[in-house]
């Protein structure tokens, strides 16, 4: 027993002592729910960093369209030079390769020329005609590595003045380094009477493979096919060239683009960054002004307030006390008028209670939490007849309620401000109230036979000066629109509220609106 009440004693010290030392003894339950807790933070701190402000966003959306048409531009007029290019120089190889076939064909109508008449008169067998051909077609050779070449149909070559290793052997089944045949394609063409082949073969200049034009014709009296080739690297290294330079051109046309681009978001940034200085300059110049009209608006209510304290509670009370006074010596020299004053005083108590009653109800009548909209401005509007003289009516539904909280109260304040400036500056007659709804929402108008006034710029929406300004200001919190028409005839002020100020009906059973 000794030994449980020392742990007892010590576990209730450990416990005392703990919040006082800042010590927290944490289970597992507790460290995991730390950890998450950290987590959770710093999940929190990332995402808020990477949160992209309203500055930011508007400048993602000014540029990212710049950006993405720009690059289709890009695209667009790369791919379209290219193809243009292509076709183009497609179109130049083409006709320099014409150029040399038909160079070729000259070549072969010259040979042709040189030995028409030993061919001519000769048999198929003569073996000295076919000598003396191939001593004339040896002999023909042009350029750097022009030549002539004569196979017969089997294959074997005949003539070969540069490239005489060929002489005397047979080459069927040659086939150049890309696997395209030669000889026997040359026999074939030769056998259907003449034609082109195109095909690589070693230069005779250099010993280098390039590409080669052939034209052949057949002799077919002796089965022969005679021929001469020209090679076109040349032409391959002009059409190489102008791809060059077309890519090169590609490439500054893409650089142009790039620097556009880049200039105009240059410009889109400071145009940007100027709007947005501007505009904080005004955002701030206009917050002063509606931080300074509150002011004046609270000092202008206070003032109201002080006044009608001072005017109307003040005095009262004076009169309260004097009665009560004069109630007093009269109790205490035993003078029975004593009681006539202590009903004057009680009577200005009495018109004490309800000036207090009017200034609150001025300042928020409870008859606009209790009863609604309605029943507020036909309150307000027959106190405010009887104190102007001012002849007034009010036509308006039953709204139930409807209106939320922010309705009502904006709605009352525009007509405590319309009437007030009515009553200072209209110099009116009458009055005329019409609250109404509708699919849109609600609209209060009010109208009055007044002097008028000047609308700014003659805009239905464009108000001046701090009252009317309060009533713009009012229903912009809503959503809602306002319009004020005047006239030397008169003013119109109509507010609307929308829809989404209306609140359901409580029940089917009840009146709608």
């Amino acid at each position: 027993m000794q030994t449980l009440k020392k742990h007892a004693c010590f576990l209730c010290t450990l416990k005392e002592l703990t919040p006082r030392a800042g010590l927290t003894m944490l289970g597992p339950i507790d460290r995991d729910h730390q950890k998450e807790s950290s987590m959770t933070g710093t999940k929190s701190r990332l995402r808020d960093r990477f949160r992209l402000t309203y500055g930011q966003k508007l400048a993602l959306l000014a540029t990212l369209p710049l950006i993405l048409a720009a690059a289709a531009i890009a695209v667009v007029v790369v791919k379209q030079s290219r193809d243009l290019a292509d076709r183009e120089i497609a179109a130049l190889e083409e006709q320099m390769i014409i150029a040399k076939k038909a160079e070729l064909e000259n070549y072969i109508s010259i040979a042709r020329t040189a030995f028409v008449n030993v061919y001519g008169r000769a048999l198929p067998d003569d073996e000295r005609a076919k000598l003396e051909v191939t001593q004339i077609l040896s002999s023909l050779i042009y350029g750097q590595d022009g030549y002539f070449f004569v196979f017969d149909y089997q294959g074997n070559n005949l003539v070969a003045p540069r490239q005489t290793y060929l002489i005397g052997k047979n080459w069927s089944g040659l086939k150049d380094l890309n696997d395209v045949p030669i000889t026997d394609q040359l026999i074939r063409i030769a056998r259907s009477g003449s034609g082109y082949h195109t095909f690589d073969w070693t230069k005779p200049s250099t010993g280098e493979t390039a590409r080669m034009v052939t034209y052949v014709v057949g002799l077919q009296d002796w089965k022969w096919a005679v021929g001469t080739g020209i090679f076109i690297d040349d032409v391959l290294e002009t059409t190489a060239l102008a791809r060059a330079d077309v890519e090169a051109r590609i490439q500054r046309t893409f650089v142009y683009i790039v620097v556009i681009t880049l200039s105009a978001l240059m410009m889109v940034f400071v145009s940007g960054l100027m709007i947005n200085i501007r505009e904080r300059r005004l955002a701030d110049a206009k917050l002063k002004e509606l931080t300074q009209r509150i002011f004046d608006t609270q000092e202008e209510e206070r003032g109201r307030v002080a006044r009608e304290l001072h005017d109307s509670i003040s005095q009262i009370l004076v009169g309260v006390k004097y009665a009560l006074e004069l109630a007093r010596r009269r109790l205490t020299q035993g003078d029975d008028r004593a009681s006539e004053n202590l009903d004057k005083g009680i009577d200005h108590l009495n018109g004490a209670i309800q000036e207090v009653r009017r200034i609150s109800r001025d300042l928020r009548p409870g008859v606009l939490d209790d009863l609604g909209l309605g029943p507020a401005l036909q309150s307000l509007i027959e106190e405010f007849s009887n104190r102007t003289e001012i002849s007034t009516d009010l036509e308006t539904v039953v709204f139930r309620n409807r209106l939320d909280q922010d309705a009502k109260i904006a709605l009352y304040r525009i007509a405590q401000e319309a009437l007030t400036n009515i009553e200072r500056h209209a110099e009116a007659s009458h009055v005329s109230f019409k609250l109404t709804g509708h699919t849109n929402g609600a609209t209060m108008r009010i109208t009055d036979n007044g002097k008028g006034f000047d609308t700014p710029r003659g805009r239905a929406d464009a108000v001046d000066g701090l009252g009317l300004r309060n009533m713009q200001e009012r229903i912009e919190q809503l959503d809602g629109k306002i319009r004020i028409l005047s006239s030397r005839s008169g003013t119109v002020i109509e507010a609307q509220v929308p829809l989404t100020h209306l609140l359901p009906p409580e029940s089917q059973s009840k009146e709608p609106a």
